[in-house]
């Protein structure tokens, strides 16, 4: 019995350790802010197969933290407001946001969490969550750490920029138009880019 208590013990006081550590691995991360100001969120998608329909979403938020040494205890979090999207044609626009595609009413927000950050250096892989017209997939961001900076004003700074591609049909926006010659009015493939810069937060 007094055998049973001490491997208990031992037990305890292991896993007790393996949270601290964990604790204090994880806050090793800096914690910045997205400076919209300096971040762009863009993205590209084919049109009649032969050419490309570019954009953006001129309103985004979030934050995330960065451990230098250690990138796998980093977090991203960041949220977009759907009907910010900008191809620079009013019509187009105003259909992308309808219901046949992004349905912003209903699904105002474009939502990215990530679940793993692996990698080392400049070349890191952002795996996690993204949810687009209320349907979330597991997508990959390839990462490149641009470094940081301080500021003039003594802040400092951080900037990344991800890019990935995805299928709007994964997230249920199969609206199309048949070409006479065959293929399609719109692709389904779209290819992401995003820049951030960030603001470290003050302690």
């Amino acid at each position: 019995m007094k055998s049973l208590k001490g491997i208990t013990f031992v037990l305890v006081v292991a896993a007790a350790l393996l949270v601290l550590y964990s604790q204090d691995s994880r806050a090793e991360g800096v914690v910045y802010d997205i400076d919209p100001d300096h971040s762009q969120v863009t993205f590209k998608v084919k049109h009649l197969g032969i050419s490309n329909v570019r954009g953006s979403f001129d309103l985004f938020n979030g934050s995330y933290s960065f451990d230098e040494e250690n990138p796998g205890n980093s977090i991203v979090e960041t949220e977009i407001v759907a009907s910010s999207i900008n191809t620079n044609k009013k019509k187009r626009d105003d259909h992308l946001k309808s219901d046949e595609f992004l349905d912003v009413e209903k699904f105002p927000s474009i939502t990215f969490k990530s679940k793993e950050v692996k990698g080392s250096g400049d070349d890191l892989q952002i795996v996690g969550d993204l949810t687009i017209h209320g349907v979330t997939k597991e997508v990959t961001l390839d990462t490149d750490y641009e470094g940081s900076v301080t500021d003039p004003w003594g802040n400092k700074r951080s900037a990344f920029t991800a890019s990935t591609e995805v299928n709007r049909k994964d997230f249920d926006m199969t609206w199309n138009k048949a070409l006479e010659a065959g293929g399609f009015l719109v692709g389904d493939e779209i290819k992401i880019t995003i820049e951030v810069e960030g603001i470290q937060k003050s302690s």
